[in-house]
């Protein structure tokens, strides 16, 4: 579900259509007022009226509507993924084959999840993204994050919560060969006019939005000395790590995680 997005949807859309064909990817527009993206006639696109709610209200409401909707898919399919608008699965380079093979293979769980790896620019040393290009071919850092650990992946009709960062009544498994990049802060300047929105303030996303800001502070503190050790101790951590009152949610990696994307990403997203 989308809103007010002038900058990921084509993008999203070109991506996943590689992946599973365009026919089997489903948008919903959140506003009659929304244009509709480029690509929009490619896919299964549904315009809604827009419903104004606070942040955590919205997000209630959107985990809710999706899931719905993707429960009703499993008439049709086998595997169903929810996710943002800024969020790209990627399957390892180094595993052969594809994203979509890799899925359909014998999964004996509800659902999975990628490690969330949250990319944002080191206003030091890259210029600002150019949308022509693959984003990854242009930001070298990233921070590994269990808030975008999330199981967007699922095998069976289940229930979201909030931003897809549980499933309702069910633990999952981080999965050894996905990755989730978000791209939420990819661009400094497109996030920083973005906090200023009228819409999003009056909605409550303020408080959010600043906390997201200090990715940019962490990423030009540096990386850590071998980002494929810690992508490996990060997905343990993940799996094994639960607070008591949020069990089944990876806990935070203290001190920093932030590594240098490796290069065989460069060219995917």
């Amino acid at each position: 579900m989308v809103r007010n997005d002038t900058f990921y949807a084509d993008k999203w859309i070109n991506y996943y259509g590689a992946q599973f064909g365009y026919k089997n990817l489903y948008l919903f527009i959140d506003g009659e007022d929304q244009q509709s993206p480029k690509m929009s006639d490619k896919i299964n696109c549904f315009q809604e009226p827009h419903i104004p709610m606070k942040r955590a209200k919205g997000d209630r409401y959107r985990a809710r509507k999706i899931s719905y909707f993707a429960q009703s898919l499993f008439k049709k399919y086998e595997v169903v993924l929810a996710m943002d608008i800024d969020e790209f699965l990627v399957l390892d380079p180094n595993v052969e084959g594809s994203l979509s093979d890799y899925l359909l293979s014998n999964f004996q769980m509800d659902s999975i999840s990628a490690l969330g790896i949250d990319v944002g620019q080191h206003k030091n040393l890259e210029q600002p993204i150019d949308l022509n290009k693959p984003f990854l071919s242009q930001r070298r850092f990233a921070q590994v994050s269990d808030r975008y650990t999330k199981p967007i992946v699922a095998f069976k009709p289940l229930t979201w919560g909030s931003g897809y960062h549980r499933v309702k009544g069910k633990n999952f498994k981080v999965d050894e060969y996905l990755f989730l990049f978000h791209f939420g802060l990819v661009d400094l300047d497109t996030t920083l006019l973005k906090i200023t929105d009228k819409e999003i303030t009056e909605a409550g996303w303020s408080g959010h939005m600043d906390r997201r800001l200090a990715l940019f502070q962490d990423i030009l503190k540096g990386p850590v000395e071998n980002t494929e050790s810690f992508i490996v101790t990060a997905r343990t951590y993940f799996n094994t790590t639960r607070k008591w009152y949020a069990w089944n949610k990876p806990s935070p990696i203290k001190g920093n995680a932030v590594i240098e994307i490796p290069d065989r990403f460069k060219s995917i997203v």
